[in-house]
């Protein structure tokens, strides 16, 4: 068992306690042994339409094994504060990085699938301090990044039922703890249900939502495409031709998929891969022409030393199998603002208005799913003007 979970299972109590984030020697060593004596399926060369190809995914594990240095990333981790709790019987890891700046705002980050903290660390500083990064005292944030649960260091899960609402409350409750009883909230992918849930949960507490990476549905009541740009219906239509495999599986056999990526790193790494690959922009392009090479494998190596394959699944089977997910909801009244990748995102504007209180749309032509990571001056600029508008 290694220092990760250890440290999970000890956590037994609600308080608030420090967090270092180290992986033992042995863990290290077993992850370079079974690297070495990967085994590989002799595939016919057919680009990616069929998935990752094979002599890509070697040169990766081979960079993973020979040159990729999880020690200087655990170093660069660390020079945040870290701390982990528990709430409803749940491990919850976050950071906490608190602004110089005496008015500095509350927010919180959320991550989705397959990501984790490791998507925000590069906005930290401006957000924190703005003046030094082109930005006025007004625009500082004090931060909060936790893992959602069943991620990283958020995990073993103790039980199922962790939905995007139960995590919504949650988070709500951590921010209670850390003395926040008004602030904003980020949310991407995974993130960007669990947030607006929050501001449905306590409307009277969030002063903001921001969300990208989100979906808009058609309900399909008549007319309501009607008037739609050609931009816009080709969004939606993106839903129809969406690789969607990742999600069947994991929504409905997570467990099953869970032996493979579990005892593989070279399933696990695959796995990442590909997703990077689809959902970054350009898609055309190699994952590491828009994100760090060494940024993404230590998002890998994240899901591969906490053993949280398994777990990081078990969100699109709750979601999946939650009745009031897919029951019909009031409106949210808390200001909402969209930053929206229109060469990736599904979202109408439209559509969301249906659902969230809009007031902040932005449509971005370059940046992809993972934009704190792909593009993080434009998210950090949408996330400033959003909240300053709400001054």
């Amino acid at each position: 068992m290694n220092d990760i979970y250890q440290a999970q299972h000890k956590l037994n109590d609600e308080r608030i306690q420090p967090f270092r984030v180290h992986v033992s020697q042995e863990d290290i060593d077993d992850l370079k042994r079974r690297l070495d004596r990967s085994r590989y399926p002799q595939l016919v060369d057919t680009g990616w339409e069929r998935g990752v190809p094979l002599a890509y995914l070697q040169e990766l594990a081979a960079y993973w094994q020979h040159q990729f240095d999880w020690r200087k990333q655990e170093a660069f981790f660390n020079q945040f504060p870290h701390y982990i709790t528990t709430i409803e019987g749940q491990n919850i890891h976050f950071l906490h990085i608190r602004s110089q700046e005496p008015n500095a705002k509350p927010l919180m980050l959320i991550h989705g699938w397959p990501g984790s903290f490791i998507e925000f660390l590069y906005v930290i500083e401006p957000l924190t301090n703005p003046i030094a990064h082109g930005g006025s005292a007004e625009d500082a944030f004090h931060l909060v990044i936790p893992s959602i649960p069943g991620f990283g260091f958020s995990s073993p899960l103790q039980e199922s039922g962790w939905t995007p609402a139960r995590m919504a409350g949650a988070f709500l409750e951590l921010m209670s703890r850390l003395g926040y009883e008004h602030f904003g909230v980020q949310g991407g992918d995974t993130g960007a249900f669990i947030a607006p849930e929050m501001g449905k949960q306590a409307p009277e507490r969030l002063v903001g939502v921001h969300m990208n990476a989100m979906f808009t549905f058609p309900t399909g009541e008549e007319g309501e495409l009607e008037g739609l740009s050609e931009e816009e219906l080709q969004r939606l239509s993106r839903m129809e031709s969406f690789n969607d495999g990742y999600m069947q599986i994991q929504s409905k056999s997570p467990n099953t998929l869970a032996y493979g990526l579990h005892d593989s790193p070279v399933s696990q790494l695959a796995w990442i891969a590909e997703i990077f690959k689809q959902w970054t922009a350009p898609e055309e392009a190699m994952p590491e022409a828009v994100i760090d090479r060494d940024r993404m494998l230590s998002n890998v190596s994240l899901y591969w030393f906490s053993g949280t394959a398994w777990s990081s699944a078990q969100v699109y089977y709750e979601s999946m199998h939650d009745p009031m997910a897919w029951a019909p909801k009031e409106k949210g009244t808390v200001p909402t603002g969209v930053l929206v990748s229109t060469s990736h995102d599904m979202s109408v504007r439209r559509l969301a208005e249906k659902d969230h209180n809009i007031m902040h749309w932005t449509e971005a032509a370059e940046g992809g799913h993972f934009f704190a990571m792909e593009q993080p001056a434009q998210f950090v600029k949408d996330l400033r003007q959003f909240f300053r508008s709400l001054s």
